[in-house]
């Protein structure tokens, strides 16, 4: 069985790959689905983020990225999914994460959504928070891959 874990990953964070980690040992195939984001401002382009969300996982081996735009649920018809993996870090997520389930599946009564608790060490992780503690001088090394500290060190230079 597989799974999408859908996201914009404006950058991909350890929160993350924790969660990426624990579902690749749960299931057959983990289908990380970038999400364009049309309606989100973000620091990464579409093929920036790709990039750095495949960069990151290359070491697990049944773990695909791709990109998509749309509706999550489309896109997990698509590749023959029934199963979208959202991460629950504080009990301020689950009011937005449970009607985002509930709308879902009113739109594809087919998928389900489950959720995955993280890592106590990456439970208050944000990609915003990410970004905002970097611009703001803090080592952002225990949060963030190598190569996304590099990258946002790239768009350090350009702002």
């Amino acid at each position: 069985m597989k799974i999408i874990y859908p996201g914009t990953f404006d950058p991909i964070t350890y929160g993350h790959i924790d969660l990426i980690r624990r579902a690749s040992k749960v299931f057959k195939q983990v289908i990380v689905a970038v999400a364009e984001s049309s309606n989100k401002e973000t620091l990464f382009s579409f093929s920036e983020r790709i990039s750095l969300v495949k960069g990151s996982l290359r070491d697990i081996s049944n773990v695909e990225v791709e990109g998509f735009a749309g509706l999550v649920v489309e896109f997990a018809k698509q590749r023959k999914s029934r199963l979208i993996l959202r991460g629950l870090r504080m009990v301020s997520d689950f009011e937005y994460e449970f009607q985002m389930a509930l709308t879902n599946r009113k739109i594809e009564k087919e998928v389900e959504t489950v959720f995955l608790m993280p890592h106590p060490d990456f439970s208050y992780l944000s990609s915003r928070l990410i970004k905002e503690a970097f611009f703001l001088e803090a080592d952002i090394s225990p949060f963030v891959p190598p190569l996304v500290r590099k990258a946002l060190e790239s768009k350090k230079t350009k702002i």
